[in-house]
């Protein structure tokens, strides 16, 4: 009798290292100087403290905020299009975007890829779609774990999921209880759907429209694919709302933030709210973008249905002291963002209403 050996199982060891070391160089372009290569090493090195002066990072009581997610069903998008190389910014976005809403700023990124039979090719595009997110976050890819596990999963397909880390220094979080009756809300547009409500948006356009990922939207006034419009990234705003943090040193002008993501505007924003204080929305202060509207009309929703699923054209929100909303503004726009003043803070019972 011929020996069974592991690749006879379905996985192929020596492949699972070749695949490891093609993706190395994709995570050294992430890495700052407060990485400590290791390379084969079985975890990621990282400064906390650094003081070589261009880069100089010392705190005094720092908070390690850590938050973990995947893309979702958008995934299948991915494997209807045979392109791979967006999904992976969803997955960093998904993180440090949460991180960002207690002013910690994002250090390092670790992530967990699993497939039935490995695919390098398709998952080389994957992992560099990781550091694209990584480095529009600046922080490090800093290591990952690739699964292959025959029979687990559907031929040609793979799961993923993220882990982002990051540290705030204690006085500076940023945890909503100062925010008051009277207070600004702005808001930063999101680039479309983002990564959520996807079941919902496959069952209409694939099932109910019957289209493909190569059809036109044009009939809906959108002059894009369906593809290209289902698989636009998840916008990363580190940068832009990093640099506003940084430029109040001592006030708390910043009293609260939400990222939008599954519940919308409707269940993120209250989760940050105080009591006694509700926020007041107006719908109408911003253009949200086609497809939500295309959605709708297939769907035969209702608004606030389509405000707990969907992010609605906003996917950060930023609770500010009034005095201090002009200035935030400014700087958000010099970083490249289009923020709005979309709502205020009113008493209330830690609810949201749109009007």
């Amino acid at each position: 009798m011929a020996p069974v050996g592991y690749k006879d199982a379905g996985v192929d060891i020596a492949k699972g290292a070749e695949f490891a070391d093609s993706i190395y160089e994709l995570m050294q372009r992430t890495f700052t100087e407060r990485v400590i290569e290791d390379r084969g090493g079985y975890a990621g090195l990282f400064l906390l403290d650094y003081s070589r002066k261009l880069l100089r990072r010392n705190y005094r009581n720092p908070v390690l905020v850590a938050s973990t997610d995947g893309v979702g069903t958008k995934l299948k998008l991915a494997f209807m299009t045979g392109r791979h190389d967006t999904v992976g910014i969803d997955l960093v976005a998904m993180g440090v975007n949460d991180i960002l809403v207690v002013g910690a700023e994002p250090l390092l990124f670790l992530d967990y890829l699993a497939t039935s039979k490995l695919e390098p090719d398709v998952l080389v595009q994957a992992v560099k779609g990781i550091a694209e997110g990584c480095r529009q976050a600046d922080c490090a890819l800093l290591g990952g774990e690739t699964a292959e596990m025959p029979g687990f999963y559907a031929p040609g397909e793979y799961d993923m999921a993220g882990f982002a880390v990051g540290v705030v220094e204690r006085r500076k979080l940023v945890n909503g209880k100062k925010i008051r009756p009277g207070d600004t809300v702005i808001g930063l547009p999101s680039s479309g759907l983002h990564s959520n409500g996807y079941s919902l948006v496959r069952k209409l356009l694939f099932e109910q429209e019957k289209m493909k990922p190569d059809d036109s939207l044009s009939r809906f006034g959108i002059n894009r694919t369906v593809g290209e419009e289902l698989l636009e990234p998840t916008r990363i705003y580190v940068r832009s709302v990093r640099s506003v943090l940084r430029d109040y040193k001592v006030k708390q002008v910043v009293r609260g933030m939400a990222h939008i993501t599954g519940g919308g505007l409707i269940e993120k924003v209250p989760r940050i709210l105080p009591p006694g204080c509700a926020v007041e929305i107006q719908a109408d202060r911003w253009q949200r973008p086609r497809i939500f509207d295309v959605l709708q009309k297939l769907a035969g929703l209702p608004d606030d249905e389509m405000y707990t699923t969907f992010n609605m054209g906003i996917g950060f929100v930023m609770v500010v002291a009034p005095y201090y909303v002009d200035s935030v503004l400014r700087r958000l726009r010099r970083q490249g963002e289009r923020p709005l003043v979309i709502g205020r803070v009113i008493k209330g019972n830690r609810e949201v209403r749109i009007i």
